[in-house]
């Protein structure tokens, strides 16, 4: 089985919506295995309060913690963050932050690595964060998978959507108003099968 690991944060459960699908999407290829997990929470609770994600952090409480050895162990990883100011959030920035025992052992060399993102807006810095992403997966030697123009839902303008060729991605509003979208959701299906099978031909 190629493993596939799915390793996101999601503050009110957008990226985690769309962790799920992705999951799914690995789980239409035979012989992959998808393992969702999350980042450590860095923010105190009371900042979480005030930040009224308490109610969303609770719903996601028994999805387990990722640790820098379940990076190791996977054929590929499927990252999600939200975005900050056109890059990653500060818990997958302080995650990947340890991961340098993993570089100088050479643990992901050869590696899928993919990245999918949500935004408060529409032009929100999603391209952005993601191409800065990979820029950490390059330093490890990963082979960098996006979001080809076969999912067809990229082409689509009859709707405000998420998603280019770095990755898919969704657009939550500025209150977290909206969810993953099902042209959204079908991309993070998409990309999540399309780094399955290259995983798999990877291990085979």
């Amino acid at each position: 089985m190629a493993k596939i690991l799915i390793v996101h944060y999601s503050m009110y459960g957008h990226i985690y919506k769309m962790a799920e699908a992705v999951a799914e999407g690995v789980r239409e290829v035979d012989g992959c295995e998808a393992v969702i997990k999350r980042v450590p929470e860095t923010l105190p609770h009371e900042v979480l309060e005030k930040m009224g994600a308490v109610e969303a952090q609770k719903a996601m409480a028994d999805i387990p913690l990722a640790t820098v050895d379940d990076l190791a162990e996977a054929d590929g990883i499927i990252f999600g963050t939200p975005t900050r100011f056109g890059n990653m959030c500060g818990q997958m920035r302080q995650f990947l932050d340890a991961t340098g025992g993993l570089w100088f052992n050479g643990s992901l060399i050869g590696k899928v690595g993919s990245v999918f993102v949500s935004s408060a807006t529409q032009h929100g810095g999603q391209e952005s964060t993601i191409l800065n992403f990979h820029t950490n997966l390059l330093h490890h030697g990963m082979v960098v998978v996006g979001l080809p123009y076969s999912f067809a839902g990229q082409m689509d303008n009859s709707e405000i959507t998420g998603g280019s060729p770095y990755g898919a991605s969704t657009i939550t509003g500025g209150q977290g108003e909206r969810m993953p979208s099902d042209n959204e959701l079908a991309g993070a299906r998409f990309q999540g099968a399309h780094v399955a099978r290259i995983a798999k031909k990877l291990k085979g």
